[in-house]
Parts: structure tokens; sequence; C-alpha cells
């Protein structure tokens, strides 16, 4: 589906669902959005618009990467919208070609974010005040603030894991704490170039329309650079709790390990005795003593509570 909407040369508003019904020339500027669109459709960005090759070519490829190209009259940006969905993050990819007197969005999926904009825009008084460079900030914004719930949500998952109220097995943990550290790399994977995105708009000689909004453009850029060390921040959080429930299992290893080594030390000595006097020669004067079991019994009882007495003066039981 193509919307088109615009400001007319006396400042109103005018809108239209179809582009063969509208002359675009009667608009100050337009913003024409892309939604779903069939391959019929998408053929307007070349024949209507004239858009690069390249350009289209990239709308059509899903899932670039963020990333801004000049041309001689518009640039083209390639922006990610994120959703977590079933314990996964999936990317939707958003595209937009902003110039001086347009700019057309395209995506491929129910995009909230240009629906808000474009209602907010529709119910504004004063319109007038609007331009493409201002659409692209709204629109931009409600991108870049839609990646702090999703980031507040792996942070809860965090808490969750490294309390472990439930008592959930350490299994169970992990495979958990290594959802959450891949969802968080998937996020870098898109905060980090939008981030560079920014930081090349607001260096940039050619983008007239970004400059004279710079400190709106700044203030994304600030977001970015939160979002950017609240994902590090959290990636390291996750190592230091996974490093924290290996080094649990493997002090809990050594624990048992040594209760089975002082079992084995105890019973080693009392072994060796029964495995002495349990040999069947015949000529073993001791087997002959009236009390020579109960001896037997005593020593070993003996020898095993000396041992005890021994490992715990050495602090084996601590």
């Amino acid at each position: 589906m193509i919307q088109i909407i615009g400001i007319t040369y006396e400042n109103k508003l005018e809108g239209s669902s179809s582009l063969n019904n509208v002359d675009i020339g009667k608009f100050k500027w337009y913003w024409v959005d892309f939604s779903e669109p069939t391959e019929d459709e998408i053929t307007h960005l070349t024949e209507t618009f004239h858009f690069h090759p390249l350009a289209v070519e990239d709308c059509i490829h899903r899932l670039q990467r963020p990333k801004l190209d000049y041309y001689e009259n518009h640039a083209f940006y390639v922006t990610h919208i994120l959703r977590i969905e079933e314990k996964e993050i999936v990317k939707e990819e958003l595209d937009m070609f902003v110039g001086d007197a347009f700019i057309v969005t395209f995506h491929f999926s129910p995009t909230m974010e240009v629906s808000q904009v474009w209602s907010n825009l529709l119910s504004h008084q004063h319109a007038e005040k609007w331009d493409p460079y201002y659409v692209f900030y709204h629109i931009l914004d409600k991108i870049v603030d839609n990646y702090f719930p999703l980031i507040y949500s792996l942070e809860d998952e965090l808490d969750k894991i490294e309390d472990n109220t439930q008592n959930i097995s350490m299994n169970d943990l992990m495979e958990e704490l290594f959802d959450v550290r891949y969802m968080l790399l998937n996020l870098r994977h898109t905060v980090h170039p939008m981030r560079d995105l920014l930081y090349r708009m607001l260096n940039s000689h050619h983008l007239g329309g970004i400059k004279e909004r710079r400190e709106y453009f700044s203030d994304i850029y600030d977001h970015l650079l939160k979002l950017s060390e609240m994902v590090m921040s959290n990636r390291e959080m996750t190592a230091d709790i996974r490093d924290s429930y290996l080094s649990l299992n493997s002090h809990q290893t050594n624990n048992v390990m040594k209760v089975l080594t002082i079992i084995t030390s105890i019973f080693s000595p009392l072994t060796f005795i029964a495995g002495i006097y349990g040999m069947n020669f015949k000529h073993m004067p001791e087997i002959t003593w009236h009390y020579g079991y109960y001896i037997s019994l005593a020593f070993m009882a003996a020898m095993g509570v000396m041992m005890i007495l021994w490992f715990r003066r050495k602090g084996w039981f601590k």
C-alpha cells in the first residue's frame, strides 16, 4: 500500500492513498509511505521518483546494515527496527529517502514508528512547521526510543538469573544466560551501526537539513551512546555471572572430591588389613587367636578415629 501526504504552498495538509491521483508538483514538500508494497508499487521508486537503482536494490534486499548513502538531491538511509518475539530479537528494516522537498519511507512489514508519526502529522494543528527532516527526526527518535524497553527487559532477565529465587538448576540457568547473551549480541549489531550512522549524519557537510536541527539529532546520538554502553555493560554482566556459576560449580565439585578423598583415605588402610586376613594361606598364626577377630576390629576402629582426628586437625573438614 502506498500513502502520500503533503503540505501545499498554501500550507494546507492534503493526503491520498494513490500516487496516480496526486499532482506532486503542488506540494511544498510531501511524504510517501510504501508499506508492504507489491512488485508493481515498487516500480514507482524508479519510474516516478527516479531513485538510484542501487538504493532501490538495497530496499528490495532486506536487512542491509544501517547506513547512509548520498545522491544528487537526496540521501538514502537504512535503519533497523527491533522487536522481541518468543525470546528472540526480530529485526525489521526501514528505508528512507530524504530530500529538501520530500521524504519516502519503505518497509515490508507494518511499522508502528511510521504509523505514529503519520498520525501525529495528520492531527497536528500547525503542520506548516513540519518538513521532511522534522518527520525524519521523529521517526528516528521513535525507533531509538523503542530500543530502551528491549534493554530493560534483558536487564530484568539478568537480575532473575543472578538472584535465582526459584532455585532453578544450574544447567537451565546457563541456557537462559546464553539466550540473553545472544540477544544482547543481536542488539549490539544494530545499536553500534545506528550510532555510527548518527555520527556520520552529524558530521556530514552534505546534509543541510540535519545541520539546521543538529540539537535534535544530537539528542538521538546521545541516546544511542547510552544504549551502546548499556549493551556492553550487560554483556560484561553475563560474562561475570557465567564465570561465577562456573566457579561455584567447580567449588562444589572440589568439595565433593574432597569428601570422597577423605572417605577413601580412611578406608584404604582398613581395606588393607581386611585384605591381609582375608587371604587363604594355611599358616597364619593370628587366625587361631581366640580374640583375634575382636582385636582386628578394635584396631581398625581406632585407626579410623585417629585418621579422622588427624584430618580434622589439618583442616580438611572446613
